[in-house]
Parts: structure tokens; C-alpha cells; sequence
């Protein structure tokens, strides 16, 4: 049977821009997360969330890439029986489980030298050992240098990803063809595309290739995407936070710096990819519908809070300027 066309590629930033969606955040080398791969890669889970968080989302067996579970020293060493209470729970050292120090504190009063434990070194069965060291260094106390053990070398740097940060392949390739479907339905996408390498012809299949596909795979409610802040009622792509339409151009448009404080090598683009369900231990939030584009500002003010949280906390703010007599929302003035 022979193969279907394919379509005509993106510009190479927008083509990049939507596929690192698909990948977790930056992680440097004194954490114990891996820096910037697959959103299915192995996943991290602190053993005292075990109970409520471990399961994997809604509809799926297990994880891509499978789990590594994280135990402290102090409640691992705590248990009259810690190999009878992992066990329980399907889990062991060196299997599927790690003890993680993270303390100095511990690592005095429980040394895994002493227990002639190796540092892990795989993410899959068996892990190659039965802990895993990130304690920053410290001036406080003679012996107070960094102590990183386990998953430091360059083919094997960082344990696995965080737990909230997971999405499955299927789910990533499906997050992916809704957010290219959103950049199309901007102002003057297709205009856009074509400034930026595509030909008019190309940019209209593309359009035209990835709308079918979206639609097929239900990725287009108009209403969903409507109470998720993802487009207006006009099917226009708005910033989650403050609503506005965003324009095509800037999702290849770097990010305007104050002058005087510019970076050569920026290369945060004006619109970025935004959560609007904020990403959090016990919900897997980076899927369909939850997944739009925003302005990088706007993203940097909602952080972790949310949506609704920050627009309460806004809200809070401006009645406190404005009981004070400091800002004059008619005038748009500051008082002095």
C-alpha cells in the first residue's frame, strides 16, 4: 500500500518551536532531573506522594519509560522493616526504587559506603545500585563539599523527569498537532509562514494538511478550545492570561529587551507554549486542551500559580493601589 504524501515542512523555528513542546524543562547537573528530553522518558516519584500520585494518567497501563521511586534516608531508615514497606507497595532497592539523600544530615548518620551501597546507574532494571546523592556543598562544616552520586556521566546524566511533567508519546503527538493547529488559526499565519521560508502554496497544504488532522482527531472543538482560553469567539488564538490576539509573527520574533541590559544569545521568542491548568504533582496537565500559546510575559507572571490565582492576586493588587490612592484605573496614572 503506498504511503500517503507528506505535508510541506514548517519553518525550521516554528518546526522546532513545536516539537520542544515534547520535552521537559531545563534541569542543571547538581538536581537529579535530566535536562530537557521527552516528556515520556522515565519518571521520578518522591515515595512520600506513592499512594495518591504513582498511578499513571487516566486510561493508561503504565509509563512509556517506566518509574524510578524516590525514598528518603530519614523514612526509609525510620521503618522497623523498609524492605517489607516497599514491597508492599511493589517496589525495591536497586529495582524500581532508590534511596535519595539530599541532606547532608544523612548522609553522616546513615553513609551508604558503610552499607556497601553503589551509587544507581541505570534508569531500568536493574537500576546498577540502590542510591542516589544530590547534597549541595557548603562552607559551614570542614567536609562541606558537593556530594553528587549516581547518573553524573555523560551518557547517563539525571535520574529521570519529574512526575507532572509526563505525557505519553500518543498524548505528546497529539498536544503537538493541536498547538500547529492553533498557530494557524492566528492573524495572518499563513502571510507569516511564508516570510519566513514557506511558499504561499506550501503554507496554504500545511494549513490545510494539519486542520484535517486536528479535526479527525478531535482536537478542534471550537467550544472546548473557547472555555479554555485558547481562542476567542471569533476562532482567533488569544493569550490564555490576558486575552489579547496573538500575532503570527510572533512566534519567530524575539523577545524585545530593555535597552541596556540586552543578551546577545536570547533566544526566547515573544509567544511561548503555556499550561493552563498549572502542571502539579497528583495531574498529568500537559495534554490536549490544556496546551496553548501565550505571551512570554505573561506566562513568567502566572509561574506556578495559575491562571485564576494570578488574576485573584492581580485583582488584589490593583484594589489595594487604588484604595490607597495611588493609581487612578480612569486616568491609568501613578499618584506622585
Amino acid at each position: 500500500m503506498p504511503s500517503l504524501p507528506k505535508p510541506p515542512r514548517l519553518p525550521q523555528l516554528l518546526d522546532r518551536k513545536i516539537y520542544k513542546t515534547g520535552q521537559t524543562r531545563g534541569a542543571d547537573d547538581d538536581v537529579i532531573f535530566q535536562n530537557r528530553v521527552s516528556r515520556n522518558s522515565t519518571v521520578l516519584i518522591p515515595f512520600d506522594y506513592w499512594d495518591t500520585v504513582s498511578k499513571p494518567p487516566v486510561g493508561e497501563k503504565h509509563f512509556d519509560s517506566g518509574f524510578i521511586a524516590l525514598i528518603s534516608p530519614s523514612s526509609y531508615f525510620a521503618s522497623d522493616d523498609p524492605d517489607n514497606m516497599l514491597f508492599k507497595r511493589g517496589l525495591k532497592l536497586g529495582r524500581n526504587a532508590l534511596v535519595f539523600y539530599q541532606l547532608r544530615s544523612d548522609w553522616d548518620a546513615h553513609p551508604p559506603d558503610s552499607m556497601k551501597w553503589r551509587p544507581a546507574s541505570s534508569r531500568t532494571n536493574p537500576l546498577g545500585g540502590k542510591f542516589v546523592a544530590r547534597i549541595a556543598g557548603t562552607t559551614a562544616t570542614q567536609k562541606g563539599e558537593r556530594i553528587n552520586r549516581g547518573y553524573t556521566t555523560t551518557g547517563c546524566k539525571g535520574a529521570g523527569i519529574r512526575l507532572f511533567e509526563y505525557a505519553s508519546s500518543n498524548t505528546i503527538g497529539l498536544c503537538r498537532i493541536q498547538l500547529e493547529a492553533l498557530y494557524w488559526l492566528c492573524e495572518d499565519s499563513v502571510e507569516t509562514a511564508t516570510r519566513f521560508g514557506m511558499s504561499t502554496t506550501d503554507a496554504e497544504k500545511r494549513k490545510t494538511f494539519c486542520s484535517k488532522l486536528a479535526q479527525d482527531k478531535d482536537l478542534l472543538d471550537q467550544r472546548r478550545l473557547t472555555m479554555q482560553r485558547l481562542i476567542n469567539d471569533d476562532g482567533l488564538t488569544i493569550c490564555p492570561l490576558c486575552l489579547e490576539h496573538l500575532p503570527s509573527e510572533g512566534f519567530f520574533s524575539r523577545l524585545v529587551q530593555a535597552q541596556g541590559r540586552e543578551v546577545h544569545d536570547l533566544t526566547v521568542t515573544e509567544i511561548n507554549l503555556f499550561h493552563i491548568r498549572e502542571v502539579r504533582y497528583g495531574e498529568y496537565n500537559h495534554r490536549p486542551y490544556n496546551l496553548g500559546w501565550g505571551h512570554h510575559h505573561c506566562n513568567v507572571v502566572v509561574k506556578d500559580s495559575g491562571i485564576l490565582g494570578t488574576l485573584d492576586w492581580m485583582q488584589d493588587i490593583l484594589e489595594r493601589n487604588v484604595s490607597a490612592g495611588l493609581y487612578d484605573p480612569s486616568k491609568r496614572s501613578i499618584s506622585g
